[in-house]
């Protein structure tokens, strides 16, 4: 037994002095010290001596271990103490380094236009409204001078959930909805998600904002229609915008007029944006139809109003140069991080 001691002892010191981390002075530590390791090994042999000679035996194998733990505490202190300061050096930090730049989200473009359309309609006295983006056939398309057979529909191009309920095509319904529940005087526009079955391109998506807005009073006339919308384009495009008003076609206006302004780009002198017109497309407008009027329980013997729709996505487009609609929709951080 003695020689296995010395043998162990020795082999042990040795595999010490090679050991370069904690990690391997703890796995030789349960390889000679732990519950199955060798030099416990030795001590369960001690049974097989006789009883006069196990205490002197247990005595020597006890001194064993203590040299040996207090050696593996030793090195295992020393090496602990320097895999620490390589840790720090590895870990440092330079206190007078420059700090990292943390990058912020920004609104999205559609957002920074939303509010200053939104806004500068408050400012001329527009109430906001909303409504439901799952709508009723009789709001989106009946109540606006749309009946089931009126070919006005085809221009829709219309999400149907079932005969009754659409993905509402514009934002119109929520004028229906607040005709019927208010009485004129009303001053409001509705914003909102609208949906229509197009091809996904670089000027068509299925899903696009609007804003309408509405207007319903005694004695309003088209020329107070003009000086609303100018006003609004002026403020938005900027003082030196010029607008137009060419005739158009809507159902649920009559007349109806398409309003175009000076190409933000040149400033009217024509350009490739503007395909050298000097003039940009930017919403439809009109007075309302009487039927509409009617339908939605307003005299149109007593009240006229206005009505006017401008698609949001269209103007970011024009506002930021922005050439492919589908870049408003995608999330491309390295997009919206220009805005």
């Amino acid at each position: 037994m003695e020689e296995q001691l010395r043998a162990l002892q020795e082999k042990t010191m040795e595999a010490l002095d090679r050991a370069a981390s904690t990690a391997e002075i703890e796995k030789l530590r349960v390889s000679v010290l732990g519950r199955k390791g060798e030099l416990t090994g030795i001590l369960r042999g001690l049974g097989a001596l006789p009883p006069a000679e196990r205490p002197v035996a247990g005595q020597k194998v006890n001194v064993v271990r203590e040299m040996l733990t207090v050696a593996m505490d030793e090195k295992e202190a020393k090496l602990a103490e320097a895999e620490m300061q390589a840790r720090f050096e590895e870990e440092a930090i330079d206190v007078t380094a420059p700090g990292e730049t943390l990058h912020r989200g920004t609104l999205h473009p559609l957002t920074h236009v939303l509010t200053q359309v939104r806004d500068i309609f408050i400012g001329m006295g527009f109430r906001v409204e909303e409504g439901p983006e799952i709508e009723l056939d009789h709001y989106n398309f009946e109540l606006m001078n749309m009946p089931q057979d009126h070919p006005a529909r085809d221009m829709q191009d219309t999400f149907y959930i079932n005969a009754e309920t659409v993905m509402r095509t514009h934002t119109s319904p929520v004028q229906a909805r607040t005709m019927l529940s208010s009485k004129p005087p009303i001053r409001m526009v509705c914003p909102g998600r609208v949906f229509r079955s197009d091809d996904v391109d670089a000027t068509h998506s299925p899903v696009f904002h609007q804003m309408e807005g509405l207007v319903v009073d005694k004695n309003i006339n088209f020329g107070n229609l003009k000086g609303t919308l100018d006003t609004f384009i002026k403020q938005f495009f900027g003082p030196q915008t010029q607008t137009r008003f060419r005739p158009g076609y809507f159902p649920f206006t009559e007349p109806s007029a398409e309003v175009d302004a000076t190409c933000t780009a040149c400033g009217g002198k024509g350009c490739r944006i503007c395909k050298g017109t000097g003039w940009i497309e930017i919403l439809g407008c009109g007075m309302v139809h009487p039927n509409v009027l009617r339908q939605c329980g307003i005299d149109p013997e007593e009240y006229t109003g206005y009505a006017f729709g401008v698609g949001i996505d269209r103007l970011a487009n024009i506002k930021y140069n922005i050439t492919d609609i589908r870049l408003l929709l995608e999330g491309d951080a390295r997009f919206l991080k220009q805005f």
